[in-house]
């Protein structure tokens, strides 16, 4: 099942529901879905999900930047139908939204399965996931959920070269379409939310199905995970981790013929350089400011990303919290936006229900803004539909 109707007919859905006397029972502001959810998750998993690197400067950043542009209204448009699919890959896709791939989304659930109900959202909803390696269920499984919708399969590459191999022909033989190789994640940003609880997952066993049931992982063990799971783990730590350098790349593009796409991108130079190493596409992204702290937001680099691509594919998340932040996004080039905590908020209120609901809100909201302020395609959008604020509000002061 795929949503058809005009996206923004979620909101008379909710409107004629009440009429009933039924309101809605998930949040429909984002503040008060990170609220709740933070009530419903374990400390820890709030401190993993929640938090970012050194005083999370970069993660205000990456939100608040969205303040510094304001969409022009342009009024006396045939804006009644909207059109907001897109060909991506050769996937043609309703809607310009990804689910981004979060290695902690398995454990988000209710059940411990977040990535099965992430896929089964995407199944409703026609949005892909892009399936993180770090996951509690294997990526055969969580692919076989996804049913019609098609899914990428994100690339934490480890240092052994042939057990990053067998992930890949793994993906690629489950009907994955695309990969997306992670590279500002080799190692672990400074996280004190997570320092402070000594929390992290994966040296506790969690999240590791797609190492502990891949064959050339395995022929590494002496014993099988189930029977020796420390030591499992610490040879997932050995291998977890793989400091790429531009010298990697030919390897890396030679593992498959699938599109592949380098996530971390946030300059022009890099950008440059992944296009000119045969890659697929180029995902702007600074890790929703999990890695780095003290960096440029996402957003303020994505122009410079998406010039330097010239014509490749920019896919992009860090920060997106609404629909005016995917509009904005869209505007400054991105070819498709990806989120990250709002999706894991709504899994961890109501499964896939509570990512379906978060998944159409902003997608209602994106389509309405398209609608009321007069541009029916996503074409329309362009960098001359943006303006600077004046008065980006007191958390933020543009080029400062």
């Amino acid at each position: 099942m795929t949503l058809t109707t005009p996206f923004g007919n979620y909101q008379y859905e909710i409107y004629l529901a009440g009429l009933g006397g039924v309101l809605p029972q998930l949040p429909m502001r984002f503040d008060e879905l990170e609220r709740r959810a933070e009530a419903a998750l374990s400390p820890s998993l709030v401190s993993y999900i929640a938090g970012g690197a050194g005083d999370e400067f970069t993660q205000r950043i990456n939100t608040s930047a969205f303040e510094q542009w304001g969409l022009v209204p342009r009024m006396l448009r045939p804006t009644a139908e909207r059109d907001l699919s897109v060909e991506l890959f050769g996937m043609a896709l309703p809607s310009p939204l990804l689910m981004s791939p979060v290695g902690i989304v398995g454990l988000a659930a209710q059940d411990g399965h977040g990535d099965i109900a992430t896929a089964r959202a995407a199944a409703i909803t026609g949005i892909p996931m892009i399936a993180s390696t770090l996951s509690v269920d294997p990526l055969e499984a969580v692919a076989a959920e996804m049913g019609d919708t098609p899914g990428l399969f994100q690339l934490y590459t480890p240092t052994d070269r042939d057990v990053a191999a067998s992930l890949v022909n793994r993906a690629e033989a489950a009907g994955y379409k695309a990969i997306v190789v992670t590279v500002d994640a080799w190692i672990p940003g400074w996280r004190p939310r997570d320092l402070s609880t000594s929390n992290f997952p994966q040296l506790r066993g969690h999240c590791l199905a797609n190492y502990f049931t891949d064959p050339a992982f395995l022929a590494l063990l002496d014993k099988t995970p189930v029977d020796d799971l420390s030591a499992a783990v610490a040879k997932w730590a050995q291998l977890f981790g793989n400091m790429l350098t531009w010298d990697d790349l030919p390897w890396l593009r030679s593992l498959t013929d699938l599109p592949m796409i380098v996530k971390g991108i946030g300059n022009g130079e890099d950008a440059r350089r992944v296009k000119d190493a045969g890659f697929d596409g180029i995902f702007c992204s600074n890790h929703g400011g999990r890695q780095a702290n003290g960096g440029r937001s996402a957003i303020d680099t994505l122009p410079e990303v998406v010039e330097a691509a010239d014509g490749l594919p920019v896919l992009f998340d860090s920060g997106i919290r609404s629909g005016a932040d995917i509009v904005k996004a869209l505007a400054l080039g991105a070819t498709a936006v990806g989120i990250g905590r709002p999706y894991v908020y709504g899994l961890a209120l109501a499964g896939a229900e509570g990512i379906v609901h978060v998944l159409r809100s902003l997608l209602a909201e994106t389509d309405l803004i398209m609608a009321v302020d007069g541009y029916p395609t996503l074409a329309d959008l362009q960098p001359n539909a943006l303006r600077r604020n004046l008065f980006a509000g007191t958390h933020y002061t543009p080029n400062a």
